[in-house]
């Protein structure tokens, strides 16, 4: 045998040798293949993003900017003429006095704010007095309130000038960034003719400009001025609903997990228990929307609207995803630490809150972080408990009506005034995104802090 193998001319051991270093090759070119379709994944991934981010921030930045007046405003007594707050007089009971007061503001809000506003404009450009009834547009209708409440907050004004930054109008705003075409018809443009030529004389004066503003971060969400809209509003009602998933969905989903893990029995309750709580973290938002305005609103009758309600729909949302990353962070934990410490002499209660619990935190931090993080997302489930209703008022408490961001970019998205409120759409998603990475950034912080100590 040996003879014919060497009558062939082959060397076995070279054959050998050439198979094994063609397998070699082919795996190595398999491995150098699969890692060149990875990296391109997670490059496309990333290009993917960076395209979403810029897109976001190129829209939304300008929005931080707004076109405002500055006026050296008179107060006028001759227009003002309520005369001086009412004061309390020593035999006058407190029900009498409040009645005057009342009198008083109400005097103080019928005044002709509007004429201030005019005759502002017109001491710097006195040309502008025959077109006296169009400046009132150049305004937001929030403006004239504004005035209002300097005036109830210091009385004194009346009869001084202040120099106030006042915001203009939405379609002043549009139409001096160029968030129009200035070649439509006039039929096609909100402004007549004289106002925008009005409008321009002022931008290049000086008087009309396009400055940081802080409204977006101050005032709430308005309909009738567009130009004052903001987020707070929605900013405080997403946050009270984070502190209420916090303090209800985590310490509840944590516990539960720890149970399950550790202290439930093997039988078909807890597997069934097991298996639904699986089955929960795929179910749509929606439904578990509809679960809470038939529960939380149409039974316990708590408001229609309020953080509260949101809340606790959040909270059955993120509980399945807390509960499944905490046993996961649990699971994690190799068993001979559990073994030593019972063969010490360690309780099972012992054995998991003082040695597997510590090793387990950072994962279940960052499981806890992110489901809320997830949560602060969310629009159909708000939708449908109501909280797309137009409110007003910033939220001081939970139990308020409010809106939240992703019901605010929602309702932004839908406006009729797509050249305004198209770049506060992406503002509010700039907003959103921040408190979302903040959030998983706090997430990433509290792992490594954890790591280190453990």
């Amino acid at each position: 045998m040996a003879n014919s193998t060497m009558e062939s001319g082959v060397d076995p051991r070279a054959r050998i040798q050439s198979q094994v270093e063609q397998s070699l090759r082919r795996r190595h070119a398999r491995e150098k293949r699969f890692r060149r379709f990875g990296l391109t994944a997670v490059m496309l991934g990333l290009a993917f993003v960076a395209v979403l981010f810029v897109s976001i921030f190129s829209r939304g930045l300008p929005a931080f900017w707004q076109s405002t007046l500055t006026l050296d405003v008179r107060f006028d007594p001759a227009v003002l003429n309520m005369g001086p707050p009412p004061q309390q007089q020593p035999e006058e009971s407190p029900r009498d006095f409040q009645q005057r007061l009342n009198a008083w503001n109400f005097q103080l809000t019928m005044a002709s704010w509007n004429t201030i506003l005019e005759d502002a404009l017109i001491a710097e450009k006195p040309a502008l007095e025959e077109h006296r009834r169009q400046l009132r547009k150049l305004f937001t209708s929030g403006a004239k309130y504004r005035l209002r409440d300097m005036v109830a907050e210091n009385p004194s004004l009346i009869g001084q000038s202040r120099e106030v930054t006042l915001l203009a109008d939405a379609e002043v705003d549009v139409w001096i960034r160029g968030n129009i075409d200035r070649s439509l018809p006039d039929a096609r443009l909100q402004l007549s003719p004289e106002l925008r030529r009005i409008a321009d004389e002022l931008h290049e004066d000086g008087l009309l400009d396009v400055t940081f503003s802080t409204t977006l971060f101050t005032n709430s969400d308005s309909r009738s001025s567009p130009a004052s809209a903001g987020l707070a509003g929605a900013f405080m009602g997403s946050l009270f609903m984070m502190l209420v998933v916090i303090v209800l969905a985590v310490p509840v989903g944590v516990a539960s997990a720890i149970y399950l893990e550790e202290f439930a029995p093997k039988n078909r309750l807890v597997d069934l228990i097991e298996v639904n709580i699986n089955n929960l973290a795929a179910v749509p938002s929606i439904v578990f929307g509809l679960l809470g305005a038939s529960i939380f609103i149409n039974w316990f009758r708590l408001p229609l609207s309020a953080p509260l309600v949101g809340g606790l729909v959040l909270s059955l949302m993120t509980l399945p995803t807390v509960i499944i990353t905490t046993r996961s962070a649990l699971k994690a934990v190799p068993p001979s630490i559990r073994q030593a410490a019972l063969a010490l002499g360690a309780s099972r209660v012992q054995t998991v809150f003082q040695q597997v619990l510590p090793l387990a935190i950072p994962g279940i931090l960052t499981g806890a972080i992110i489901g809320v993080a997830q949560a602060l997302g969310e629009t159909a489930p708000l939708l449908l408990i109501g909280m797309n209703a137009f409110v007003a008022n910033i939220p001081t408490t939970p139990f308020e009506q409010s809106t939240a961001l992703p019901v605010q970019i929602y309702l932004w998205q839908g406006n009729e005034m797509r050249n305004f409120f198209e770049a506060r759409t992406s503002a509010a998603i700039i907003v959103l995104l921040l408190m979302m990475i903040t959030l998983n950034a706090f997430a990433i912080w509290l792992r490594k802090k954890f790591e280190r100590r453990w």
